[in-house]
């Protein structure tokens, strides 16, 4: 994958917060947490912490001058829990000390006596007790109840899928330096700046141009740091203010692991009809979701799972049902994909079970019902440019004789088993918090022909600093070598949405391209008045040559740029870009929430051991839908990730809790990830189509793909039942190898 950054990657020079030279007196922080699921605090005693040399603060909530809440979408969340704790890893206090360690120390050396109360860690047992964030959200499209009786075969089920760490390469990380006039710098490793600044701003009961929030850039994401990098930098800055002077909070692989949510897990129930032919009639889910303790993102997260609840497909009759449970495990949050995963894994769990009943492969359903051009949403939009089927019939044509092979296999080897299945996508792109859909550039050119960029979009891995130097390079037609994208800044760049939603490259790259051609549309008119030109149409910019009536002149882009400054000239430009068309009516559950749908196909092939329950993903093969790409090399590479990642979700990532709802697994010995031993092969075609009102006609990549490692689980149950045909297939990822082999050889009773 190529990057701007990999030279410095490669060389160990990229900075990112950990790797800031910190100043002489900075203090290292470490929170107190909890160590109960649910109770009541009765005292903290947090002397002995106090007592030890080099500890300057233990911070309470008594401490915060302003208000005690970290909440985005609900006032609920403290930084510092004051009477209850909902959670084991909540913060109760932050210890400020001249060493990172020391700090730690201080924390095993306070008492918290609580008065616990019950917790819950199950979503069906949550909703039992009417345990939600909100009431439950309901897409209808057509008449469900009334078509069950058109339907030649019903089939009903159960479906889950677990929670997923987010497993970015750098943990949770800030740094906060006072300021000479009350205010305060912020390095932090977030999705969000503007959020932290504002959240923070609360806490300290600043105006929120006192407090400015830096991101370089991310070793990684995936959402994780959308809303809950937040905490660690409002720790950090709270111990800051309150000593004055520089504190620093990073936690360790373990201790991020065991204090962040995750992936939410959900639980669903599914009824699917068809006709005999394997037309989907109607289908009917209700979603639990486990949001955990605070409200954090679920219900955003938990609107895009019904946004998703029809898949790749079109249903005529659908109702989707989905509620948002409180649990005493830690805020889930936002992940790649953002709640759509768990909707398409309950729809293919349906049409395999469906399949199964009827005897034939899911391909021939899943085929059946792809979205065609005009389909309607459960949610009243339509289906535009749907290249859902283009995708599939793409792909089909790229594995010939696949599924003829595989039988061939399966018929010569008893205990080895070959299974291909199918994975359609299609997947909404923006924020369905319709004000998010918002973005600004600032674009300087000085007097040398560099250009300086600034906007909301954080790099982290993803390449948008790539595809934002593209586009101010196209627009100008400069040598991408003469732009540098700074950091992502508050003070540059005033109440920027976060960088997620797959929307970073579509919304701020529109914003830089406002931004370059109002420039170029000044230097157009100095062309004109320098060369006597009747028009500026006549004038243009190719590869740093002036051009007048397509004929090539004297001026180069250094001269021009030269001319205007001497003209006085504005070579700096604001742009600002919403996202046109977006519209959604929540009282009616209908509207337009999406600039566009992202399509495409995968097929995954798997080898299955059925003596030991091991399994190998041998090849995954994709035909996206990416409109003209930006950049062919880092889609490439988002696509391959996703699916890596999706994998992981589906099979090997297992999330396990302790009985008082502490992470088990909070370490990479116990929480296993795709090595690279388990990458399988993967490739990918795009199908090339122009998207028309894309920005130079792209789409975007981020999240799209992992949905595509959906294939896996039901390659996976496909080769089962080529061993065990009389095996019941039990919907709950991931299917780790352990539950592999007890699907192959456990007996019904």
């Amino acid at each position: 994958m190529k990057n701007r950054d990999v030279a410095l990657h490669l060389c160990g020079e990229s900075r990112f917060v950990d790797d800031i030279v910190l100043p002489p007196d900075t203090l290292h922080a470490f929170p107190l947490v909890s160590g109960l699921a649910h109770g009541v605090i009765q005292q903290i005693d947090v002397e002995a912490a106090r007592a030890l040399e080099g500890v300057l603060a233990v911070l309470t909530a008594a401490d915060i001058a302003g208000a005690n809440h970290i909440g985005n979408a609900a006032f609920e969340e403290e930084l510092l829990a004051n009477r209850e704790v909902l959670y084991c890893g909540q913060p109760i206090a932050v210890i400020a000390a001249k060493s990172a360690a020391l700090a730690r120390e201080a924390a095993a050396l306070c008492r918290v006596a609580y008065q616990p109360l019950e917790a819950v860690f199950d979503a069906r047992r949550a909703d039992a007790l009417g345990l939600h964030f909100a009431p439950p959200r309901t897409f209808v499209l057509g008449d469900v109840d009334r078509a069950w009786a058109e339907c030649a075969v019903i089939v009903e089920g159960v479906s889950e899928t677990g929670a997923q760490e987010h497993v970015y390469l750098e943990p949770q990380t800030a740094l906060a330096y006072p300021l000479e006039d009350g205010g305060l710098k912020i390095l932090s490793a977030t999705q969000s700046p503007a959020l932290t600044q504002k959240i923070i701003a609360r806490i300290l009961a600043k105006p929120m141009h006192l407090v400015e929030v830096d991101v370089l850039r991310l070793g990684g994401a995936f959402g994780g740091k959308e809303e809950q990098a937040t905490t660690w930098a409002a720790l950090a800055a709270l111990a800051a203010d309150q000593t004055g002077r520089p504190v620093k909070l990073a936690l360790t692989r373990s201790e991020d692991m065991a204090f962040t949510g995750k992936r939410h897990p959900y639980s669903a129930d599914f009824k699917i009809g068809l006709t005999r032919q394997g037309r989907i009639l109607a289908y009917q889910v209700k979603f639990y979701q486990n949001a955990g303790a605070i409200t954090d993102l679920s219900l955003a997260v938990l609107e895009r799972t019904l946004f998703h609840a029809n898949g790749g497909y079109f249903i005529p009759n659908l109702k989707a049902t989905a509620v948002s449970c409180r649990t005493n495990l830690r805020p889930n949050t936002a992940f790649r994909g953002f709640g759509a995963p768990q909707a398409m894994f309950v729809l293919e769990s349906a049409i395999f079970a469906a399949a199964r009943k009827m005897g034939v492969d899911p391909a021939v359903i899943q085929q059946q019902n792809l979205l065609s051009e005009g389909d309607s949403f459960p949610y009243g939009m339509k289906a535009e440019n749907a290249r859902g089927k283009a995708t599939w019939h793409r792909l089909q044509k790229a594995v010939p004789g696949r599924r003829e092979a595989i039988e061939d296999f399966n018929r010569t080897h008893r205990f080895e088993k070959k299974a291909v299945a199918f994975m359609p996508l299609c997947f909404g792109i923006s924020f369905t918090s319709i004000f998010l859909n918002q973005a600004g550039a600032l674009v300087h050119i000085y007097t040398d022909g560099s250009v300086s960029i600034s906007c909301g979009a954080v790099e982290m891995g993803q390449g948008v600093t790539d595809k934002l130097t593209a586009v101010a390079a196209r627009v100008l037609s400069i040598s991408e070598n003469r732009i540098k994208i700074e950091s992502t800044n508050t003070t540059r760049i005033a109440n920027m949405s976060p960088t997620a939603a797959s929307t970073g490259a579509d919304m701020n790259g529109q914003a830089v391209w406002i931004a370059c051609r109002e420039l170029l549309g000044n230097l157009k008119k100095i062309v004109a008045e320098t060369l006597a030109a009747a028009e500026t149409d006549t004038v243009r910019i190719q590869e740093e040559v002036v051009y007048l009536n397509n004929i090539p002149t004297n001026l180069t882009w250094t001269q021009l740029i030269g001319k205007a400054y001497m003209a006085r000239v504005p070579l700096s430009a604001h742009a600002f870009y919403a996202t046109p068309n977006l519209y959604f009516d929540c009282s009616t559950e209908t509207g337009r929430p999406f600039a566009y749908h992202v399509y495409g196909c995968a097929a995954v092939e798997v080898t299955l051991d059925c003596l030991r329950g091991r399994y190998r993903v041998d090849r995954v093969r994709i035909v996206h839908d990416g409109g003209k790409s930006l950049d062919v090399l880092v889609d490439t590479g988002q696509i391959e990730g996703a699916v890596l990642q999706g994998l992981g979700w589906l099979t090997s990532e297992e999330m396990i809790y302790r009985d008082n709802g502490m992470v088990e697994t909070a370490d990479l010995s116990t929480y296993k990830i795709p090595d690279i031993h388990a990458a399988p092969e993967i490739e990918t075609a795009f199908l090339g189509e122009d998207h028309p009102d894309g920005l130079f006609r792209s789409k975007a990549v981020g999240e799209p793909p992992l949905m595509y490692a959906i294939a896996v689980y039901f390659a996976l149950a496909k080769a089962v039942c080529a061993f065990r045909p009389d095996w019941e297939p039990v919907f709950a990822a991931p299917f780790t190898p352990e539950k592999v082999l007890m699907a192959l050889y456990r007996s019904r009773g």
